[in-house]
């Protein structure tokens, strides 16, 4: 399965309705959605692990179908463990399964006399075992998080105040240039910054408060 752009919904937790629907194999559509929704996180981190592009698609491609293969007989309770953690666990099998085959197809690695003071390239990758993946999950699990926010609050305000917001925040041009570009004042600019801000940090509390 070749990971497709995601749509701006793509990054909304999981739901209790969306768990059971995926019970069902036939039901092409919720594994669509499921999909859509976690692919760039499993591929994110995958490549933060220290996996080329082709070996993250795979884990993508290997975690969903694990995903399938266990899903029918899979219990959401939240009082044991949330799904964010058991999708980790999932992921974190692939990863290690696409480093073991790396190794295996390399040969045995073995550091030139001239770079004996460098560290190999496979002792260097995040250990997927430990918890060095778990903070890179958890890390992109927020940025997904804030990119979901981002989109519904952008939706939400008129485009020019968005644009100014972008513009200040986010390309971090200087106001005389914004206010110059925009035909805006200053206090337009701080209060565009203000406003999306909070809107921004409040989407992102209530997306958080539906995690599971």
């Amino acid at each position: 399965m070749r990971v497709a752009p995601k749509s701006s919904e793509d990054l909304l937790p999981t739901r209790r309705s969306l768990l059971s629907r995926l019970k069902d194999w036939e039901d092409a559509d919720s594994w669509q959605e499921f999909f859509n929704r976690y692919w760039k996180l499993i591929y994110g981190v995958a490549i933060k692990s220290g996996l080329t592009d082709v070996e993250a698609q795979e884990v993508v491609q290997e975690t969903i179908i694990a995903v399938s293969k266990k899903m029918p007989a899979f219990k959401y309770d939240p009082s044991i463990g949330s799904f964010k953690g058991w999708l980790l666990h999932m992921t974190r099998w692939r990863i290690t399964d696409q480093l073991r085959k790396r190794q295996r197809e390399s040969g045995p690695i073995t550091r030139p006399s001239e770079q004996v003071g460098r560290t190999a390239t496979i002792e260097r990758i995040p250990d997927p075992a430990g918890s060095c993946l778990d903070s890179v999950w958890d890390q992109e699990w927020q940025n997904n998080l804030l990119e979901m926010a981002v989109e519904k609050v952008k939706r939400q305000v008129k485009p020019k105040q968005y644009q100014i917001f972008d513009l200040y925040v986010v390309k971090k041009w200087p106001i005389q240039k914004i206010a110059g570009t925009l035909g805006v004042n200053m206090g337009q600019i701080y209060l565009a910054k203000h406003r999306i801000s909070a809107l921004i940090k409040k989407e992102v509390k209530s997306l958080e408060a539906k995690l599971i």
